[in-house]
């Protein structure tokens, strides 16, 4: 593995009662000084089992104002989701040569066990620790970076994967009726069926100085969609109105993050949300969040439908690969605004 893992950090970080330097943040981003106090963000619940008229008008509301929704009623049973959580949390209980038998390598890009995602500003580090690897299409995946042990892995990754897509499609077909558009245009803006479906398991060992740290840092998702199911531990906070607040979640929901590519193919219509990630002293924070990503070579810009003179072309056309490369190594942005409107929000 390319760095310590957190989870090895922390337990040293225990004993001392200290965390190492390169962990706290800057004053103005500890969750101490950050945070708004005593208020906890009610973000739109929205029933997935609702007609499709009043769906579309709830979720593309919730798209546009919010960014961020809880869904309830989705069709992904409750037992799959603590299979899911259960099998993950197993992997991050084992031995660390067994993790490290999947470490990320510079041959297999996000796909891996690891701490790094991305570029790191001023040498600060996020508390967490991950596993990432692609879970759709079928074609794409690489087994290498799944996790052997538990046994029971794969089975549930694979069932839980066939219900992100159906859940996935149905979002992105709303999401284009919301557009005025036909169902069926986003989805194929988005590369249609070749389109993959990316899990990631975010493991936020206990920290000795929650105040002073946070698990990822501020930051809107690089992906179309987010589908994400955390543990019980709290954690996730959105900016909102000038402050950062706490969510509360509502247990087998599933959280829906709108992410950079749908923020760019509505032009603007839709917005991504600006979100981070604070930890816990005494109780792990885990979550399981799954990316909906365009196939890389895909172009991602504006919907021409969506673009005339009182709406003007807010960003440029470019590859997801490239528009990922530039945001994963924190190089400038190639469309027009999307990282200076997420930073002045």
């Amino acid at each position: 593995m390319e760095l310590e893992s957190v989870q090895s950090i922390a337990l040293k970080s225990a004993n001392a009662g200290v965390i190492p330097p390169e962990f706290v943040r800057p004053e103005n981003e500890q969750p101490a000084a950050a945070t708004l106090k005593g208020v906890v963000l009610e973000v739109p619940v929205i029933d997935f089992d609702s007609h499709d008229k009043e769906l579309v008008e709830k979720v593309s509301e919730a798209a546009r104002e919010w960014g961020l929704f809880q869904i309830v009623n989705h069709g992904v049973p409750g037992e799959l989701i603590s299979k899911l959580q259960q099998v993950g949390k197993d992997f991050f209980d084992l031995p660390k040569t067994e993790k490290e038998a999947i470490a990320k390598t510079p041959e297999s890009g996000i796909e891996g066990y690891g701490t790094t995602l991305q570029k790191e500003i001023q040498g600060k580090k996020g508390w967490v620790d991950h596993l990432f690897h692609t879970i759709w299409p079928p074609s794409a995946i690489n087994y290498k970076y799944w996790p052997q042990n538990p046994s029971s892995y794969r089975e549930v990754n694979e069932e839980y994967a066939k219900k992100m897509k159906e859940v996935s499609d149905k979002l992105v077909k709303l999401l284009s009726l919301g557009l005025g558009l036909e169902e069926d245009e986003l989805a194929t803006a988005l590369g249609g069926e070749e389109a993959h479906i990316l899990m990631k398991i975010n493991y936020y060992p206990p920290c000795p100085q929650p105040d002073l740290v946070l698990g990822v840092v501020a930051h809107t998702d690089m992906s179309s969609l987010t589908i994400l199911v955390p543990n019980e531990v709290q954690g996730l906070q959105v900016f909102r109105d000038d402050h950062w607040y706490n969510v509360v979640y509502i247990p087998n929901a599933l959280i829906i993050h709108i992410g950079d590519q749908i923020e760019i193919l509505s032009n603007g219509k839709y917005k991504a949300v600006l979100h981070r990630t604070t930890v816990n002293k005494n109780k792990t924070r885990m979550s399981w969040p799954v990316f909906v990503e365009p196939p890389s070579d895909h172009p991602i810009g504006p919907i021409l439908k969506l673009v005339d003179d009182r709406n003007p072309e807010k960003y440029k056309t470019m590859k997801y690969k490239d528009y990922a490369y530039c945001k994963l190594n924190k190089l400038p942005p190639r469309t027009n605004s999307l990282e200076a409107a997420m930073l002045s929000r």
